[in-house]
């Protein structure tokens, strides 16, 4: 009886981390986020509108998200002339931000804020126990086009910085030549029709 009813518990494990991983909606607006700053006002995420953002919810005491950071920290040089912001956000204890900023001296802004806050942004199902870093990737017109919690083989050793950079790049791109096509012809269109 043991045996049986195992399974179908890892199962049922399974399929409810399978749940809280598609409960979010992408893609979607992002919602403004006030990122508290230890000092200083808080941080909007409107105020990053015409930059690709990459939002990183991090607990400073992991290890996972420490790499991570550590990618991103590369990135945010590499690709900050290209129009990448790069911003995390403990979500443990305030006090420790500054202890975090001292010894891995990101590039960007990291802040704080309640879990809470992190889980509704991400829109993860609440009874289910994230596994972090929550890292969100916002185009420029402000809309979360993709999202991965630390669990994800997104992020998983060994392919995390190239997924990262792929997402980044990806985001980064201009707009398509199909999408150029477009608004030309519906230009030469209006011209026309005006006419």
């Amino acid at each position: 009886m043991f045996k049986s009813s195992l399974p179908a518990t890892a199962l049922a494990m399974v399929l409810l981390a399978a749940s809280a991983a598609q409960g979010a909606t992408i893609p979607r607006p992002a919602p403004d986020l006030a990122i508290n700053q230890i000092q200083g006002q808080p941080l909007k995420l409107s105020q990053f509108k015409g930059k690709t953002v990459v939002l990183a919810f991090i607990l400073t005491y992991c290890s996972h998200c420490q790499k991570s950071v550590s990618f991103l920290t590369k990135f945010q040089q590499e690709f900050g002339p290209r129009g990448l912001q790069v911003l995390a956000s403990a979500t443990d204890n305030p006090n420790a931000v500054p202890g975090f900023i001292s010894q891995f001296n990101p590039p960007f802004p990291v802040g704080f804020n309640s879990s809470e806050e992190a889980l509704g942004f991400m829109q993860h199902v609440p009874m289910m126990i994230p596994y972090m870093p929550l890292i969100a990737f916002i185009d420029k017109d402000g809309t979360i086009r993709a999202q991965y919690e630390g669990n994800d083989p997104f992020l998983a050793e060994g392919v995390q910085e190239r997924n990262l950079r792929d997402k980044i790049e990806e985001l980064l791109k201009p707009a398509t030549t199909a999408k150029k096509t477009a608004s030309k012809g519906t230009a030469a269109k209006a011209k026309k029709q005006g006419n």
